[in-house]
């Protein structure tokens, strides 16, 4: 059956449409505090101008003068009050929605339903000064990997650096869609301040690039830093140590130290160590068990705790009395792929893959470092909940270190140039989105100063 066509008139036709428009503003004026305080403004400069427009100026000096002093005393309230919320209206109305029926429709998003063109839907837009962050309302049928493969013509479209997708939890039709505007990790970072209560809140390591302190959290996980030459293995062991100093020399956090390029990277930091085992090219023929002792005695310590700790807690709580102990790895290769002595190579795998399938639990985690993520030189990959990719040689590794579609959202650690050391992308068991943050930069000098008041504390170094 066909229903009979309707003619309705040009003037019926318009006011609809405009009805519709107004209908649309007011619900984002409403729902954007930015808005909505402009819009009272306006009214209020209305009935001020209808009674004098000298009072008028005057009101406008006024608030001009208190804005001043605002942006002086308060900066970052004066940022999170009113200029952010700003940038989010502006930019939401005059560069996404302006421009976001063409932008879907070039970039193959929109879809032809009974003759009529179906766009994507714009929900809120919120800036930082750097990245727009997008919520959408997906069509049906559409999934985020859709907007992942289009997210080079976004960036070109909307004129952003670059475009990632993330799922939005709970919300199985939305998708938001981060446009960084600005790349505020191009500059180095400096160590940020040391804080109190770093193991709960986590460690302050580096910056994100949507501004924001990112942090790890160490307690109950374990975390494997990948990246080439250069790429700045460094600067994230060196940048965890930093804020563990203070737990360290509490009696919270015990730090297990395992070098095996001859102490190369960590020696300047021995007496924060409670063990240091590194390759010694005196005892060539035995380093290697060295280092299969050092494992087996964590192996030991984690079996301890185990029985004490069984039907008590399901996580172990850091205190002086049990400390939390981190395990550093230098470069995990040496320890899994390229030992040449086979009885140490097995002992060395069997008890590293029992500290990270059962260490975290009783306060047992492992750092470990490696150039290569591939499974024949890094068997256990797989059991870090935590992983970071730093500069990588191949887009392939990408995947195999942060996980599957992992590049397709956006983490293209293989394309980070050589020019940003200690740039990459975090993921966390639990969440699939990576995050790009740019990780501290600890210089000899601020390793020099790091180590200096420990070994007052620990006059022979490390046991």
């Amino acid at each position: 059956m066909r229903t009979p066509a309707v003619r309705v008139s040009a003037g019926l036709v318009a006011s609809g449409w405009l009805l519709r428009r107004l209908w649309r503003l007011v619900v984002v004026t409403a729902a954007t505090p930015a808005a909505l305080g402009g819009l009272v403004l306006v009214v209020v400069g209305v009935l001020l101008w209808s009674a004098s427009p000298l009072l008028l100026l005057g009101a406008v000096g006024v608030l001009a003068l208190l804005l001043l002093v605002g942006r002086l005393l308060w900066p970052q309230r004066w940022l999170i009050w009113l200029r952010l919320p700003v940038r989010s209206w502006w930019r939401g109305w005059f560069v996404y929605r302006h421009r976001w029926a063409a932008a879907m429709d070039t970039a193959g998003l929109t879809t032809s339903w009974r003759g009529t063109l179906w766009n994507p839907t714009v929900l809120t837009v919120t800036s930082t000064l750097s990245v727009d962050r997008v919520r959408v309302r997906m069509l049906p049928g559409q999934t985020v990997e859709d907007y992942a493969a289009v997210s080079d013509r976004l960036a070109q479209t909307f004129g952003a650096t670059a475009v990632r997708v993330h799922s939005v939890p709970q919300r199985p039709h939305h998708v938001e869609v981060c446009l960084l505007t600005a790349d505020p990790l191009t500059q180095v970072v400096e160590p940020l301040p040391i804080e109190d209560q770093v193991l709960t809140a986590g460690l302050p390591l580096a910056l994100a690039e949507d501004g924001r302190t990112w942090r790890l959290q160490l307690v109950g996980s374990h975390v494997l830093v990948v990246g080439a030459t250069g790429a700045g293995k460094g600067s994230v062991i060196w940048s965890l140590l930093l804020h563990l100093a203070p737990l360290i020399r509490s009696g919270l956090v015990n730090v297990w130290a395992v070098d095996p390029k001859g102490g190369m990277e960590l020696a300047g930091g021995r007496s924060l160590f409670a063990r240091f085992a590194h390759g010694d090219s005196d005892a060539a023929a035995g380093y290697e068990a060295t280092f299969a002792e050092v494992l087996e005695d964590a192996v030991a310590l984690m079996r301890r705790r185990q029985d004490r700790l069984r039907g008590v807690t399901r996580l172990h709580q850091p205190s002086t009395s049990e400390p939390l102990v981190v395990l550093v790895v230098d470069e995990l290769a040496a320890l899994t792929g390229w030992v040449t002595d086979r009885t140490a190579k097995k002992r060395i795998e069997a008890a590293l893959g029992l500290l990270l399938s059962q260490g975290r639990a009783v306060g047992v985690v492992v750092v470990g470092a490696v150039q290569d993520p591939r499974k024949d030189v890094l068997p256990m990959r797989d059991l870090f909940p935590t992983r970071i990719a730093l500069r990588l040689n191949e887009a392939e590794q990408v995947n195999l270190v942060l996980g599957p579609g992992a590049r397709n959202r956006g983490a293209q650690a293989d394309l980070i140039p050589d020019s940003l050391p200690g740039v990459g992308y975090v993921t966390v068991d639990g969440s699939a989105e990576p995050v790009r943050v740019r990780f501290s930069n600890v210089t000899d000098q601020d390793i020099a100063q790091l180590a200096a008041p420990a070994l007052q504390l620990l006059p022979g170094g490390a046991a």
